[in-house]
C-alpha cells in the first residue's frame, strides 16, 4: 500500500496538469477566434456571443436539474455578474488591439489583486512569501505597462482593470459559495454578459464618446467566415472551461493554479502565427515576473 499511493499520487498530478495545460491552450485559441471576430465586430459583441452560448447550456442544465440553494444575497451576486461581465469588455477590447499574450498577460493579475481583496474583505491572512509574490507582481506590472516611462496607456488601464475585476468577482465567489449553487453564479455573470451588451447596443447610437469604445458599438450581424470565428470561439472557450473543472477536479489547487500561466505562453505563440510582434525584452521580463508572481501566490495558498 505504501508504494500504491504515492504512485496514485503521481497520476492524479500528472492528469490534473495535463488537462490545465490542454485548458491553456485551448484558451489561447478561443482568443485567436475572438481576435479574428474583432476584425468585423466590435468588442461588445463579442462578448455578447462569448456569453449567450453559455446561458444556454446552463439555462438546459437548470431545466434538466433544478438548482438546490440558500440564497440571499442577491446584491452581491450581481456585482459578480457585474465585474465579470466590465473585466471581459476590457479584456476582449485588448485582445482586438494588443498583441494577444499581452492581453492574456494582463487578465493572469488577477490571482496577485485576487489575494490583496481577500485580505481586505475576507480578513484573509497573506503570508511573507504572498505579500513578496505580491511585489513581484507589481514589479511585472510596471515593465509591461511603461517600460519607455510615458506613463500608462488606455491599453494598459483596461487590461490592468481586466485583472482587478476578474480578481473582485472571484473574490465574492467565495462568500457566494456558501449561499448560491455554482449554476448560479455562473449564470450570473454569463446573464449580465448577454443583458449588458443588449443595454449598450441600444444606448451607443446616441453617445459619442470615443474614450469609452471599448464599451459601446453597434450590432452587426455575422457574415459567411465570421460565423466560424464566432462558433469556435463559443466551442473552445466551453472546452477550456471544462477542462479546468476537471484540472481542478485532479490535482491540488495550487499546482494547477501554476500550470495556468501556461496559457500566457500559448497565446505568444499564437499570437505570432496571427501577426502580432514578439514581446520587447522588458516586456519579456514583465511577463517573466507577473508568471512566477502567480506561481508564488498559488504555492504560498
Amino acid at each position: 500500500m505504501g508504494i500504491i499511493t504515492p504512485m496514485k499520487r503521481i497520476r492524479e498530478l500528472n492528469s490534473g496538469v495535463k488537462y490545465m495545460l490542454m485548458a491553456s491552450f485551448m484558451f489561447a485559441i478561443m482568443g485567436a477566434f475572438a481576435k479574428l471576430a474583432s476584425e468585423h465586430m466590435s468588442s461588445i459583441e463579442v462578448v455578447f456571443f462569448r456569453n449567450i452560448a453559455g446561458v444556454i447550456l446552463i439555462g438546459f442544465a437548470v431545466l434538466k436539474k433544478p438548482m438546490v440553494q440558500v440564497g440571499g444575497k442577491p446584491w452581491l451576486l450581481f456585482f459578480r455578474g457585474f465585474m465579470g461581465f466590465t473585466a471581459l469588455l476590457a479584456f476582449f477590447y485588448n485582445i482586438a488591439h494588443i498583441p494577444l499574450g499581452d492581453a492574456i498577460t494582463f487578465s493572469k493579475t488577477s490571482p496577485i489583486f485576487t489575494a490583496i481583496f481577500a485580505w481586505i474583505f475576507l480578513n484573509e491572512k497573506l503570508s511573507l512569501k504572498a505579500w513578496l509574490a505580491i511585489a513581484v507582481g507589481f514589479v511585472g506590472i510596471l515593465l509591461i505597462t511603461a517600460p519607455t516611462g510615458i506613463g500608462f496607456s488606455k491599453y494598459d488601464i483596461l487590461g490592468i482593470f481586466s485583472g482587478i475585476g476578474a480578481a473582485l468577482a472571484y473574490t465574492s465567489i467565495r462568500e457566494l459559495r456558501n449561499y448560491y449553487d455554482t449554476r448560479a453564479i455562473v449564470l450570473s455573470f454569463m446573464g449580465v454578459g448577454t443583458a449588458g451588451p443588449l443595454v449598450l447596443f441600444f444606448i451607443s447610437p446616441y453617445l459619442h464618446m470615443p474614450s469609452l469604445d471599448f464599451m459601446l458599438g453597434t450590432f452587426v450581424m455575422p457574415q459567411g467566415v465570421v460565423w466560424i470565428y464566432v462558433i469556435g470561439m463559443g466551442i473552445f472557450a466551453t472546452i477550456s472551461q471544462l477542462l479546468m473543472t476537471k484540472a481542478y477536479s485532479q490535482t491540488k489547487a495550487g499546482i494547477v493554479g501554476a500550470v495556468s500561466y501556461s496559457n500566457i505562453l500559448f497565446a505568444i505563440v499564437v499570437g505570432v502565427l496571427l501577426g502580432d510582434a514578439y514581446p520587447s525584452f522588458i516586456m519579456a521580463c514583465g511577463i517573466v515576473l507577473i508568471i512566477l508572481a502567480g506561481v508564488m501566490v498559488a504555492k504560498a495558498k
